[in-house]
């Protein structure tokens, strides 16, 4: 659908706005729908993030301060999110012996189990949701994005 479409605006300041607009509808649309996806496993987005951070450091633990610099959203609170993964089961919190206030979070086996669960549905829905470009346009669309943050 086009953006014009989508939001019901026919004109544009510059096709940079539209651009711009484009880019945040679309990354809107995007977390909406992996907010979907990820309602029957009972986490946001943001927490399937810090159980994607956690798996990939595992058997390693993360520090909030590491979690919160690696995560997409920079805006979450990353120690309310690790509490309510806590909650779930799905991560432990461990104070650290030598330094009070430091505490190391590391997913648990059932945060590895939901999360292999989520990422096949959503590695699904990237599939499809991807098919409308080829393999070259998405490759070229990471080199603009990655080049409008520079």
């Amino acid at each position: 659908m086009k953006i014009e479409d989508a939001i019901q605006q026919k004109r544009f300041t510059s096709e940079f706005h539209k651009a711009h607009i484009n880019i945040l509808y679309t990354s809107a649309w995007f977390s909406q729908q992996t907010t979907k996806l990820l309602k029957p496993f009972n986490i946001s987005w943001q927490q399937f993030n810090i159980l994607r951070i956690l798996r990939g450091i595992h058997p390693q633990p993360a520090t909030v301060k590491e979690l919160t610099a690696r995560m997409i959203d920079k805006m979450s609170n990353a120690s309310r999110l690790v509490e309510k993964l806590k909650q779930k089961g799905l991560v432990d919190r461990i104070a650290c012996d030598y330094d009070r206030r430091r505490v190391d979070i590391s997913i648990t086996e059932k945060g590895l189990e939901v999360l292999a669960s989520a990422i096949a549905l959503i590695d699904q829905a990237i599939d499809k949701d991807m098919r409308a470009i080829s393999s070259e346009e998405a490759t070229l669309l990471n080199n603009i994005l990655d080049k409008l943050r520079e």
